[in-house]
């Protein structure tokens, strides 16, 4: 692409809207016929809602990510995008069943292992793991070697996993995660892998009044692989030590999840609660 940097974010943060409304399009479609019935849910307020807008976003927020990256992160993002994706849409589908209505969360995916069971949401843990831990490969650092590439290494691959679950976390009221991965994105343009946010940026932008208007939700397929994304963003920036706070935060965030309510801890703050609810329906 010709026109500089900021030139080229604008074409893909457009390009990724684009094909993000494009998606939204073919979900709309999709979910009239009875293909897209297995997509259909209720959202928290008891309204109809289809889940096919995450597989919108995941495939256009993948396709843009990777034409923005650098060669060798453009594999990276390809593969964390996709297999996130993926591995998030089985587990909208597989884990609607009834038998594994309490296989939720860390605790719940430990329970039904120790039950003999493989719950949707550990197979899409293993997925994005491994898929973070091969983008830790395609993004190792030049000069990099020993300990360094060991450290490196983790930190990408808990920053992937991380922010791929974290995000879904969130997407508990409309716009929620849509609106945290478009602050996320847009914190992160600058700088030599800022590229890679342009995409995920407006492909975001574009699904998120239909996840306002509670139309659609991101979903896991969705939630997880903007997520995945952006943490791989984050991966790419040159502070060890910033890198370490951030998957600190992430990893501290994941497990106060298990004990306290999101939904609670934000409509209790003020501000919080107030940006929580901007553009969205009234209950």
């Amino acid at each position: 692409m010709s026109g500089g940097p900021a030139g080229n974010r604008l074409a893909l943060a457009a390009g990724g809207a684009l094909a993000a409304r494009a998606g939204l399009a073919a979900a709309a479609a999709l979910t009239a016929r009875p293909a897209g019935a297995p997509w259909r849910r209720s959202n928290y307020a008891g309204r109809p809602v289809t889940l096919l807008g995450g597989p919108a976003l995941a495939l256009a927020a993948t396709t843009t990510a990777a034409l923005g990256a650098a060669p060798g992160t453009a594999a990276a993002a390809a593969l964390v995008g996709t297999v996130s994706g993926v591995v998030g849409g089985y587990d909208d589908l597989a884990g609607a069943r009834p038998e594994q209505a309490r296989d939720k969360g860390l605790a719940g995916h430990l329970r039904a292992l120790r039950a003999g069971r493989v719950s949707a949401g550990a197979v899409k843990v293993a997925g994005i793991g491994a898929a973070a831990v091969a983008a830790a490969v395609l993004t190792r650092r030049p000069g990099s070697s020993g300990g360094t590439a060991l450290a490196d290494g983790v930190l990408t691959t808990g920053l992937v996993a991380g922010t791929a679950n974290l995000l879904n976390l969130l997407d508990l009221r409309p716009g929620r995660a849509g609106k945290v991965a478009a602050a996320l994105a847009a914190g992160t343009l600058r700088g030599p892998a800022g590229a890679l946010s342009a995409g995920p940026l407006g492909a975001t932008l574009a699904v998120l009044p239909a996840d306002l208007g509670e139309r659609v939700m991101l979903g896991d397929s969705g939630a997880n692989a903007v997520g995945a994304l952006l943490g791989l963003r984050l991966a790419a920036l040159p502070s060890r030590p910033a890198r370490t706070a951030l998957l600190g935060g992430v990893v501290a965030l994941t497990l106060a999840s298990e004990k306290v309510s999101f939904t609670r801890v934000i409509e209790a703050t003020p501000g919080l609660r107030e940006l929580d609810r901007l553009g969205r329906r009234a209950p």
